[in-house]
């Protein structure tokens, strides 16, 4: 009997750590929280930018304490870990502001969960690495889409071997982002933001590949508030091993906004020597709570039978997928299992996006080893 595809997080033996909360928006009120609450995480202390928007979520979740800042809540000595929401040019000051507070024994901090992009370039995500490891702080990076439970349940299938040795995978995405106001200062939107999520997906299903070949232009839609080149995104990334990955990011997917009728998703194949998997990510229709799902076959007989497998769950990326990147965290402090999705393990996936900004830009592919070389790290 074959088992079905496993599609949770595992969960840490002791949940009770106490998290510092570092950002109100939505992804720390509706998702993170929301997830932390269902899973029996201990959130004990939330700052923001704007001090009612801070009391307000604390409210809501039940928080304890509201800090007027960052340091304050660092220094909170019932905070061990913190969980870091804020856009990724003021992250990277706040990581090291801990990092030097904890070498200065001011702060019983002991991990770091932070937002993707970990810093706006490769090099930027280096040295907050380097930052963190000196320190003695774990920092584990908050890219969800790897818990995401059709793509968690197809990770375990490649990891079983259920569909043989990878052929072609793809990840196919029509639907219209809810762009943030500090993307214009930035003046970048899809390969960050979104095409990350699908890179570090097939990084998290095949490890990281050799080169990638990108090509983008602008989305209209977004260019009539801000300036970018990134909009729509098509990439190509290849593996020694001759597997073949394409991502498409449609961000303008047709002119739903403007009246048209609309036709958004996210759909993933991957194709195996002896098995196929297909899945549809429920994120575009959120807020309607819309679980994702997986089909797949295999040469080998499941529970006797052949055919299509289609397993179904409840839960939804947003917000159930949010418990994965701090349940990791958690259970690498507590010494259950080391986290995979480590500041170390993202420099990879960082280094993929810039190799895909230099690849739009110069019209050629880029190898990552010359993205990790530049960065000295090499």
């Amino acid at each position: 009997m074959i088992a079905p595809p496993s599609h949770l997080a595992p969960l840490p033996r002791d949940p009770s750590p106490g998290i510092g909360c570092v950002g109100a928006g939505f992804i720390m009120a509706d998702c993170h929280l929301v997830a932390y609450a269902a899973a029996g995480f201990r959130p004990v202390a939330i700052t923001a930018p704007r001090p009612q928007a801070a009391a307000a979520v604390a409210a809501r979740h039940g928080i304890g304490r509201v800090w007027p800042d960052w340091r304050r809540l660092a220094a909170d000595p019932g905070v061990e870990v913190v969980d870091i929401a804020v856009p990724p040019d003021v992250q990277p000051g706040i990581i090291e502001g801990i990092c030097a507070m904890r070498t200065r024994g001011e702060s019983r901090v002991r991990g770091i969960l932070a937002q993707k992009p970990l810093a706006c370039d490769h090099p930027g995500a280096v040295r907050l690495v380097r930052r963190c490891r000196e320190a003695g702080v774990r920092l584990v990076v908050n890219q969800n889409m790897r818990y995401d439970h059709a793509v968690r349940a197809c990770g375990d299938l490649l990891a079983r071997g259920m569909l043989g040795e990878p052929v072609l995978a793809t990840i196919d995405m029509r639907a219209i982002p809810h762009w943030m106001p500090w993307q214009e200062r930035q003046g970048w939107v899809t390969l960050r933001i979104m095409s990350i999520h699908h890179f570090d997906t097939f990084r998290g299903w095949f490890g990281t590949p050799r080169r990638v070949f990108t090509s983008v232009r602008t989305d209209p839609r977004t260019l009539e508030r801000f300036r970018h080149d990134d909009g729509i995104c098509l990439s190509i990334l290849e593996y020694d091993s001759g597997l073949r990955c394409s991502t498409l990011e449609d961000v303008w997917a047709g002119p739903a906004r403007e009246g048209a009728e609309a036709d958004c998703f996210v759909r993933f194949r991957v194709e195996g020597t002896r098995g196929l998997a297909l899945g549809e990510v429920g994120w575009p229709k959120y807020p309607a709570r819309t679980p994702s799902t997986l089909d797949w076959t295999t040469v080998h007989a499941v529970d006797g039978a052949a055919g299509w497998q289609r397993p179904r769950w409840e839960e939804a990326w947003f917000p159930d997928a949010f418990v994965g990147p701090m349940a990791e965290l958690l259970r690498d402090l507590e010494g259950s299992a080391p986290a995979v999705a480590t500041g170390e393990d993202n420099l990879e996936t960082m280094a993929l996006v810039d190799a895909a900004y230099l690849s739009a830009r110069e019209h050629r592919a880029v190898e990552i080893a010359e993205i990790v070389e530049a960065s000295g790290t090499g």
